[in-house]
């Protein structure tokens, strides 16, 4: 069996490279024979008579990297990819991956979208922070819609910080979410493989309310909920993911509340902390699903 792995060109971040050597080592023990692939991208054209692709035959490719084009084109040419590449275009858009999961019994925090600004010289609204206020208070949380690692999530304590965030991410997708105070600067990441709980830890950073490991968070193991798994699990389903990482949140009343999914969560914070190794299981599932 052959199989490829696909990482970004730039080959950034660094963890998504130790990501696809963890695989490598796994899928060889498995017998099965891996390329590592970070020039994707350049070894596609497309004309009016179709695609050319000029990779290695392979009979699946996991997709570490999140350019929705390559994916689209690999799948296009019949390339199984895990994950789909549905699911880590859903995924890699957090505005999509809440309408997804929106009306599917799955908690997550109120949120609004934020307008999308086409001219860097327009000013937003004194007014418009006053409907985000009524509906969500403040605290409040803005995400960007694309981002990893705690990057690109602000929290704004009042009007006035409220104002001055809107004007730095106006001109990119974004959203607000209304602030769960209860255990602040700690989530749950739980990964999920075919369908399955297979790891869990508890992230805690004492010194930002981002529980990210990339910002300083810690992880602990955490004897898991059976309703944080259910949600985990869920949310896989609801998204048709292979593999994933879910963040959730505690709420007062015990209910677990989905911060995000991601569609190619780093697991070497998780093997660490809970000595899961994910790499296997997740090479073993792919192998499965291949097979079967």
């Amino acid at each position: 069996m052959k199989g490829l792995i696909f990482i970004n060109p730039f080959r950034v971040p660094k963890e998504c490279v130790h990501q696809a050597e963890r695989l490598k080592e796994e899928f060889n023990k498995l017998g099965v024979d891996i390329d590592i692939i970070d020039d994707g991208y350049q070894r596609v054209t497309v004309s009016g008579d179709g695609l050319a692709m000029n990779l290695p035959t392979a009979d699946f490719a996991v997709y570490l990297d999140k350019d929705k084009y390559l994916s689209n084109l690999l799948e296009k040419v019949g390339l199984r990819l895990f994950n789909t590449h549905s699911a880590v275009r859903v995924c890699d858009d957090k505005a999509e991956t809440y309408i997804a999961l929106s009306g599917k019994g799955i908690k997550f925090p109120k949120t609004i979208f934020g307008a999308l600004c086409y001219n860097a010289e327009l000013k937003i609204n004194n007014e418009t922070p006053n409907i985000i206020e009524k509906e969500l208070g403040y605290p409040v949380i803005v995400k960007e819609s694309y981002g990893s690692m705690g990057k690109g999530v602000y929290l704004a304590k009042n009007k006035t910080e409220l104002l001055s965030i809107m004007e730095t991410v106006k001109l990119k997708p974004h959203l607000f979410q209304q602030y769960l105070p209860f255990k602040k600067g700690v989530d749950v990441r739980v990964i999920v493989i075919g369908g399955k709980t297979v790891a869990a830890m508890e992230r805690r950073n004492d010194n930002d309310f981002r529980s990210n490991v990339a910002r300083g968070g810690q992880g602990n193991i955490i004897d898991l909920p059976d309703s944080f798994k259910y949600t985990a699990e869920s949310c896989a389903k609801i998204l048709g993911l292979d593999y994933c990482g879910v963040d959730l949140l505690y709420s007062e009343d015990g209910t677990p509340y989905v911060c995000e999914v991601n569609s190619n969560a780093f697991f070497s914070g998780i093997e660490k902390t809970t000595s899961v190794n994910v790499a296997k299981l997740y090479a073993e599932h792919i192998i499965r699903s291949i097979t079967n």
